[in-house]
């Protein structure tokens, strides 16, 4: 018996490491979970990086690449399917209809210049706008764009079509794609297709010259059109342009682009005007 009562002290004693042990042991466990699901978040968020607003844009350049004279003498449209752009998510277009918003397809201004509209819009006629931007897309995609909307979503009542900047690679193609737009539109939408206007000012004078004169065989397409059909409002930044005293240098960065601010809020006034006076 006393011996038995000598050795419980013992016994005690060796209790004490392994209490702390488990203890410890309980904390480690707790540290390393968190970690896990701390780096099982981070994996879904790089997995799933879905945007809720507009403002997906996707990095690269705004400036189509083009080659050679081409048949028309500004040279040949390049590959653009990955250059930057800015397409609204599904629930902001479904969000846009709702309310009788705007869509708009366009190409790389519309890219560099829609976020800007967005806002401007908002102040101005409280109206919401979705957006499928594309740098480089001629007419063609930006009607292939607008039909398959029509076919997901449906369309509201006004249409802004920014695009032919990059139709003065093949001016012949650009009648074609307007009338298929006012096809898919219906004639009970309005559609508001801003024209054209490009002197690209790192080329030589031959394709300046090109350009221009190609720019203005586009709009010369636009207005045949809109005499065919009366919904069909023509936003003329090309006259706007070169009625300026300073002529386009001041709003164009590179004899295509908006120049920031004075070009992009010029450009978005003139657009923003004409969907408010539908």
């Amino acid at each position: 018996m006393l011996q038995q009562v000598g050795e419980q002290p013992g016994h005690a004693h060796h209790r004490k490491p392994s209490a702390v042990r488990a203890f410890l042991g309980s904390v480690v466990a707790i540290v390393v979970t968190l970690l896990v699901v701390a780096l099982l978040g981070g994996v879904l968020v790089v997995l799933d990086p879905r945007s809720t607003s507009a403002d997906t844009t996707v990095g690269g350049s705004y400036s189509v690449p083009s080659s050679g004279p081409g048949r028309y003498g500004s040279g040949t449209l390049g590959p653009w399917q990955k250059l930057i752009h800015r397409i609204s998510p599904e629930d902001q277009i479904r969000e846009v209809l709702a309310f009788d918003g705007v869509f708009m397809f366009g190409d790389s201004i519309a890219v560099q210049d829609s976020a800007a509209l967005e806002r401007l819009l908002a102040d101005r006629t409280g109206d919401s706008i979705a957006f499928h931007d594309w740098s480089g897309q001629s007419a063609s995609a930006a009607v292939d764009a607008l039909e398959e909307w029509s076919r997901s979503y449906g369309l509201p009542r006004r249409i802004v079509m920014a695009a032919g900047t990059n139709d003065i690679f093949d001016p012949p193609a650009f009648a074609a794609q307007v009338e298929r737009a006012l096809r898919i539109a219906g004639p009970d939408r309005t559609v508001y297709w801003v024209n054209v206007y490009v002197s690209r000012t790192k080329q030589p004078a031959a394709v300046r010259e090109a350009d221009l004169a190609n720019s203005a065989w586009i709009n010369q397409q636009l207005q045949d059109a809109a005499f065919r059909h009366p919904n069909l409002r023509i936003i003329d930044w090309s006259g706007f342009l070169t009625s300026q005293p300073s002529r386009p240098a001041q709003y164009l960065r590179d004899g295509v682009h908006t120049s920031q601010p004075i070009g992009g809020a010029a450009r978005n006034e003139l657009i923003a005007d004409a969907v408010r006076n539908r």
